[in-house]
């Protein structure tokens, strides 16, 4: 007997990691240079920014 499950499971920290990875390889295909500079790094990953300062990532990307 086959059982087939349809629920399905949102792992938001996974989906948060894939949205920065892809935001990284955006940036990196973008880049002049062969590899982005740790400072090039975390302003693509916003580190340090204030949550209520952070831009909406589909704003972001428009505006590079």
């Amino acid at each position: 007997m086959s059982c087939h499950i349809t629920r399905r499971v949102h792992d938001h920290l996974a989906l948060a990691e894939i949205e920065l990875c892809g935001e990284l390889m955006i940036a990196a295909s973008a880049a002049v240079e062969e590899r982005l500079s740790p400072d090039r790094i975390d302003e693509v990953l916003e580190v340090g920014a204030e949550p209520a300062v952070r831009r909406p990532r589909s704003v972001a990307r428009r505006g590079e």
